[in-house]
């Protein structure tokens, strides 16, 4: 007979006290050998540590569970999704990382998955680990064509390695690193005047990188032919087209691509994020034939170690698999037509004065507040209420929430709910901050 297990206030009082000193030892690895400020920002939320997570939910290490609304768009299919885990486990156990002499074929059959779910035309398909990698894919394909100046957008986020940050449209993000690319300007977002002038001085040499929705700038919405117009205008001037949909592809905004919703064709096509489906990192960049020309011609001109390893492949063969099979396109629109109603009809019912705006496509949704502190605010009584949101990179005023499209009605009501709390406690501790705090 087994002896009997002791759940008595003593044991949990020792769970307690291992949980603090775990998340005291972790905070001070963090401060030794990763970086003090992320110690900082961890403290905010209590230093809470994630350990676990199934679905649209995460575990930390004291045992609670919050709805998984941020992650950055990587969880469009929740965390560990069935369809991705079977696939990653069973090259896991066979051949997860190639020698990158002999044909492997999960990389063959991933770019042939992937580009059956694209606009037609982008047949190509060069794979690495981030967003940014994309970034930098594409940049080289537009230089190795002659395209050698580079039009981005205000507010437009594209990554941090040097090419990339050279397009993300934010100085402080840029400052501590130039002098970057040269030959790099920023136009107003959704401003088709304004490229076209940009475009027609100098016709043949530009190369164009924009996003459908500027996901990090704070979910800013396009007019709407915004981006037919752009291609319009590069084919017109001869501009290499990349449209940057790393965080917006893959069913976030309720098609597959954001390209889709004005029929929209670039020379090259970024995806990441969701595309490891939630399990591991990949990113792609899927181009036309014409476009991927060069690396056709050159196959070691632009290479990396990791690109298209076996384990990653499988993963995006898993996460097409899983929006395929359970139409997760459509629940993102049908999820996205449902929430942001709520959310406006809530934040303007609750802190009418301290709201700037309530905007969203699919389920990218984000919330504006008069300031950065106010948004920093919301994210911890989000979190406070059980509920994991993310600020926007470049648009430091608004609360981004990007849910997976597995949501069940009870995880809306749940988090409805919370963003309901939420909101009046800012409310709350707005009004009892000293005059003048704002």
């Amino acid at each position: 007979m087994s002896a009997p297990t002791d759940t008595g206030p003593d044991t949990e009082q020792d769970t307690e006290q291992e949980t603090e000193q775990e998340t005291l030892r972790t905070l001070r690895l963090y401060r030794a050998h990763l970086s003090k400020g992320r110690a900082t920002v961890a403290e905010l939320f209590g230093g809470r540590m994630e350990v676990a997570s199934s679905g649209a939910w995460l575990t930390t290490s004291d045992g609670e569970r919050y709805l998984n609304c941020g992650g950055y768009g990587v969880f469009l299919m929740g965390a560990r999704h069935p369809l991705v885990m079977e696939e990653v486990r069973r090259q896991l156990g066979t051949h997860p990382v190639a020698t990158r002499l002999l044909l492997e074929p999960a990389v063959a059959r991933a770019a042939e998955t992937l580009v059956s779910v694209t606009p037609p035309g982008l047949d190509r398909v060069h794979f690495s680990l981030s967003g940014a990698e994309a970034v930098e894919t594409a940049l080289k394909l537009a230089r190795a064509q002659g395209r050698r100046k580079v039009v981005a957008m205000h507010m437009g986020y594209h990554g941090k390695t040097l090419g990339a940050l050279s397009a993300t449209g934010k100085d402080v993000f840029q400052r501590p690193f130039r002098p970057l690319l040269p030959d790099v300007t920023h136009l107003p977002y959704g401003d088709a005047e304004a490229l076209e002038k940009e475009l027609a001085e100098r016709p043949g040499e530009a190369c164009v990188i924009v996003e459908p929705v500027q996901g990090e700038g704070g979910v800013v919405i396009p007019p709407d032919g915004y981006l037919r117009r752009v291609g319009e205008l590069c084919r017109a001037h001869g501009a290499f087209f990349v449209l940057d949909e790393v965080q917006t592809g893959m069913g976030r905004l309720g098609t597959w691509w954001g390209a889709d919703a004005e029929g929209v064709v670039p020379d090259v096509l970024l995806a990441g994020k969701a595309l490891g489906g939630g399990v591991v990192p990949v990113s792609a960049a899927i181009a036309t034939r014409e476009a991927f020309r060069p690396f056709d011609k050159d196959p070691y001109l632009h290479t990396g170690t990791f690109s298209g390893a076996p384990l990653l492949m499988a993963a995006v063969q898993g996460a097409v698999r899983a929006i395929s099979e359970e139409d997760l396109t459509t629940r993102a629109a049908e999820l996205g037509a449902r929430l942001l109603p709520r959310i406006a009809e809530i934040a303007r019912g609750n802190i009418p004065e301290l709201l700037a705006g309530v905007r969203g496509r699919g389920l990218l949704i984000g919330v504006e507040l008069i300031e950065a502190g106010l948004a920093g605010e919301l994210l911890i009584e989000l979190f406070n209420h059980r509920v994991v949101a993310n600020h926007s990179m470049n648009g430091s005023t608004v609360v981004r929430f990007t849910p997976p499209a597995v949501l069940t009605d009870a995880d809306v009501d749940f988090f409805l709910h919370a963003f309901d709390g939420a909101t009046r406690a800012l409310v709350e501790n707005a009004t009892r901050a000293p005059e003048g705090r704002r």
